[in-house]
């Protein structure tokens, strides 16, 4: 005898249509978790290697300001027996009287400085600045003493009273007891790149001239505040934020030198999330950012001690 077959029921299929609805919407909800989750992480991580790097370029060329090799005196035109009078090119002049990339016969030259960037062009050699973010400017020489100077940099070569700045290509000047290191001019700020503006901390690099190349995409903003020793005693008593600095302060007068810098560094997501709003406020020292769009950021920070403020 032949058994009948049956099928489901509409009442069952419905059912099992109604559970597997329920478990696909289960399923896809974890999956969109776990991908907003992976963006999330993702743009924490790149942020938070962005922002330390970015401090830690600024903060090492902070801590190094200044410095000036075996010489012991303040830097200037009088203490050289020759100085180029400006690199190949365009000459990158920040603000105040001696401010070239070489020392003039003009008054103190003003070895570190900055701005609040209120226009594209803040100093000649540049036309792409981003608006409210600063410029560093710095003059040193690189740390470590050279043997030899190669042809494509300018170079340093002195003892504890007296030095001569000349192009590598030149012939070395003769200094009793002196020793030589690569002369250094060094801007940093804030450009927006792409269709879709994306903030670059930038690096501008003395070589014959001044080359600048892309540091580290994603940096915003960076803030500079100055710690100030306005009495002498050889202690802080203020900071005062880069758009605030007078000449004196930057020329370094007995009772107004630079002993300290506070560092701030912004760092947001090279792309939007448009499930994210980020309505924070960041606070960067004097000035408070509220940026109110769909990109993430962290703030970084670091006050870093100038050692050779003898000389700034």
């Amino acid at each position: 005898m032949q058994k009948s077959q049956k099928g489901f029921t509409v009442l069952e299929i419905l059912v099992a249509l109604t559970i597997g609805v329920f478990l696909f919407a289960g399923v896809l909800s974890i999956f969109v978790s776990m991908r907003a989750t992976t963006q999330e992480t993702s743009d924490y991580g790149e942020l938070q290697e962005n922002g330390r790097f970015a401090l830690a370029v600024l903060s090492d060329e902070l801590l190094r300001a200044d410095f000036w090799g075996d010489f012991a005196s303040k830097f200037s035109k009088d203490s050289l027996v020759s100085s180029p009078a400006s690199p190949t090119g365009a000459d990158c002049i920040g603000d105040g009287l001696n401010n070239r990339t070489f020392p003039q016969a003009v008054g103190p030259f003003r070895t570190l400085w900055s701005d609040a960037v209120s226009a594209a062009n803040p100093i000649n050699c540049i036309a792409d600045a981003k608006l409210n973010s600063d410029l560093l400017q710095l003059k040193r020489v690189v740390s470590t003493p050279v043997t030899a100077a190669t042809a494509g940099r300018y170079y340093l070569t002195s003892n504890l009273s007296v030095g001569a700045i000349y192009a590598g290509a030149g012939s070395i000047p003769f200094l009793e007891n002196s020793r030589t290191w690569e002369y250094q001019h060094r801007i940093y700020y804030i450009r927006e790149e792409g269709p879709s503006n994306v903030p670059v901390l930038m690096q501008g690099r003395l070589t014959t001239g001044m080359v600048f190349s892309p540091l580290v995409e994603g940096i915003e903003r960076i803030h500079f505040e100055f710690g100030i020793d306005t009495n002498g005693d050889g202690s802080v008593n203020s900071f005062i934020a880069a758009s605030d600095m007078t000449d004196a302060y930057w020329n370094g007068s007995i009772d107004s030198k630079i002993l300290a810098v506070k560092v701030y560094v912004l760092a947001r997501a090279v792309t939007e999330d448009f499930d994210y709003t980020n309505g924070n406020t960041y606070q960067l020292g004097q000035i408070s950012v509220t940026p109110n769009d769909n990109f993430r950021r962290l703030l970084f920070s670091s006050t870093v001690t100038l050692h050779n403020s003898g000389g700034v």
